[in-house]
């Protein structure tokens, strides 16, 4: 280079200059270069002999007879700048830089086609291999201004690329006064070629692939054709100011449709047309109630169950609250499903079942609820798990002497979620305390009498009998008032309930009726119970914690329990086994039990309920919570008014 200003005079044809620029190369400073005596000096250079490159300029052919042109040429004028001008990058860090590739060109590759960007950058990111050099001016050959055929100062020839080599001239000349050392030391050349040369790309933008990719010319032929296989679903139902769905991703391949927002595993496209699972099959991929849609919901195949037992006492008034008794502070999450069975329900089973849904949330619907005289049964469940479920079946028995009066019997309510098979029975036995036959007489009219299933098929027939409903089913929950005393008299229990704060409960159960038949085998065989850590649930004076004060100083007593029996064994774990101290409207306690049951895949073949559930309670519910709300912060607001004027 030489050490004084230089202008470029153009003594090559304009296609060779012009062929010689776009193979990236500099035309000869040695020959070209020229030294104007009206160019700029160098500033701050520690080397006085060595200034750096001035800008250049491409002054237009000068005629001899015009003197006027002549003066005019000795004029420095500023270059053009290219329009696209993104030519910065092209330095070795950013040569350097590799970008991850993305899901569209993994999607590329997959199917054999190379990317369509036009970027160099992204280019040189995905293969290093070359053909022959890109112009080492500009970024992207998007940069490279089109050819303007301008007509010159004599004869009106076009001029095709003086405009456009005066802007790569100067912007390369920019990157020479960047690259120059800051001790002043001179441009350095090797700078503008990257370590790794880009790859060959077409020279031309009107390719189509850079067209339709960059979206840069709309109008083209080929480009609504192109954009109608991009479909994505952008925004979703998110507004314009929020930021886009990620299933809303830049690319075509599966991977962008996982969701990091959402739960809910995107479905292909292709098992929609497939519809390979066959009806029935256990092992089909696709299954509505199959392994593949189990294992979505519940990777460890257990399910979460509420049971509850309350003998009301026939009481008109309701709790102001039922948290303790559904939402108990023991557990951090809600259960799957709530199963509630109630004995001398209260006059109005609507207001109950209504009570329920406001108290669970819109979280939960009401799946199935029967009723058998004062017998109540209500079943929720978590509103997405609906779909998995068969049709509810209902049965009912009644075992006192006179069939009207429905007080005393019991009440069953089956049906299958996935391929797990389920019962939940509730029963109020005969009440005295020396009336254990009569108990167990209930207990054999109920297992024998409650015809169940229906149409719902069995999910094991092998193993069944038709004379124990318990045995045609894979999980059975009985719970209820089954009247059970403790015996040994008042005072015996008395004395050993007085020994708080640890009352001994393994002493009271020796008294207790139900413990020995059970051993005996003559009542509940198969089935199981919890361990109980809570206080006899009977008999309280309402309102009370004290037990029966009356005349008839009933003796407290475990009437009121959860059973549980199972197929297989291990696939019911009960986690709490409590009473609810806190609702005191009846004689009785509530009592309540949470447990987890495995669940297996099952087959499509049976009725589904098609995610029926009681649309009007939902409804009431809702709205209640809503109003309720609002009257807790209208009370809240006018305490705080009150307070300020008082502070006033």
């Amino acid at each position: 280079m030489p050490s004084e200003s230089a202008c470029l005079r153009h003594t090559e044809a304009p296609g060779q200059l012009e062929g010689r620029m776009l193979q990236g190369q500099l035309p000869s400073t040695d020959k070209n270069l020229t030294p104007r005596p009206d160019s700029l000096p160098a500033t701050g250079s520690e080397r006085p002999e060595t200034k750096p490159m001035p800008l250049f300029s491409i002054p237009a052919k000068i005629s001899n007879q015009d003197p006027q042109a002549k003066a005019n040429s000795s004029t420095p004028q500023p270059p053009m700048r290219p329009k696209l001008e993104r030519t910065l990058s092209l330095d070795d860090k950013g040569w350097g830089r590799r970008r991850v590739q993305g899901s569209q060109e993994d999607l590329a590759e997959q199917n054999g086609a190379g990317p369509c960007r036009g970027s160099v950058q992204n280019s040189v990111s995905r293969s290093p291999r070359h053909s022959r050099p890109l112009p080492c001016l500009s970024t992207s050959l998007q940069e490279i201004p089109k050819p303007r055929r301008a007509t010159s100062s004599e004869g009106g020839s076009p001029s095709l690329w003086s405009d456009c080599l005066s802007g790569m001239i100067s912007t390369s000349l920019d990157l020479l006064h960047r690259e120059a050392a800051p001790g002043g030391g001179s441009p350095r050349l090797a700078s503008l070629h990257p370590s790794h040369p880009p790859p060959s790309m077409d020279l031309t933008i009107a390719s189509s692939s850079l067209r339709t990719a960059n979206k840069v010319d709309p109008e083209y032929a080929d480009y609504k054709l192109r954009m109608q296989t991009r479909l994505v679903r952008a925004h979703s139902s998110l507004g314009p100011g929020l930021p886009r769905s990620p299933l809303a991703g830049d690319d075509l391949s599966i991977h962008s449709a996982k969701s990091s927002f959402s739960l809910l595993a995107p479905i292909r496209t292709k098992d929609i047309r497939s519809r390979s699972y066959l009806e029935g099959s256990l092992l089909a991929s696709g299954a509505l109630l199959g392994a593949d849609e189990l294992t979505r919901y519940f990777p460890d195949r257990n399910m979460a169950l509420f049971v509850a037992t309350w003998n009301m006492q026939g009481q008109k008034e309701l709790p102001p609250t039922l948290d303790e008794f559904l939402l108990p502070t023991e557990a951090d999450y809600t259960q799957d499903l709530y199963v509630i069975g109630v004995q001398e329900g209260c006059s109005d089973r609507r207001e109950w079942e209504t009570r329920l849904q406001e108290t669970l949330g819109p979280q939960y619907v009401l799946l199935s609820s029967a009723a058998h005289g004062v017998l109540y049964m209500s079943l929720f469940i978590r509103r997405d798990l609906i779909w998995f479920c068969s049709e509810v079946e209902y049965s009912t028995v009644t075992t006192r002497i006179v069939s009207q009066i429905k007080t005393k019997g019991a009440l069953g309510v089956s049906f299958t979620f996935f391929g797990t098979s389920f019962l939940f029975i509730t029963s109020h036995f005969t009440s005295g305390d020396g009336k254990v036959a009569e108990r167990l007489l209930d207990y054999s009219r109920t297992i024998q009498a409650l015809a169940l299933p229906r149409n719902v098929p069995d999910t094991n027939p092998y193993r069944s009998s038709a004379g124990d409903v318990t045995t045609r089913f894979d999980e059975v929950f009985w719970f209820g008032d089954f009247n059970f005393r403790l015996s040994g008299g008042r005072v015996a229990v008395e004395a050993l309930l007085k020994q708080d704060p640890e009352v001994d409960v393994l002493a009271l159960l020796q008294h207790d009726q139900l413990t020995r038949e059970m051993k005996k085998g003559s009542i509940f065989r198969g089935f199981e119970e919890p361990e109980i850590h809570f206080l006899p649930s009977y008999k309280f004076d309402i309102g009370k914690d004290t037990y029966d004060s009356t005349s008839k100083q009933r003796t407290p007593s475990y009437t009121d329990r959860i059973l549980y029996k199972s197929r297989h064994k291990g696939d019911i774990c009960p986690i709490k086994y409590s009473s609810c101290p806190g609702l005191k409207t009846s004689d009785h306690r509530p009592v309540y039990g949470l447990f987890r049951v495995r669940v297996r895949p099952g087959r499509d073949n049976i009725p589904l309920a098609a995610g029926k559930f009681d649309r009007e309670l939902y409804l009431i519910g809702i709205k209640r919570r809503i109003s309720k709300e609002i009257q807790k912060q209208q009370v809240l607001k006018n305490q705080s008014s009150s307070a300020v004027c008082s502070v006033s």
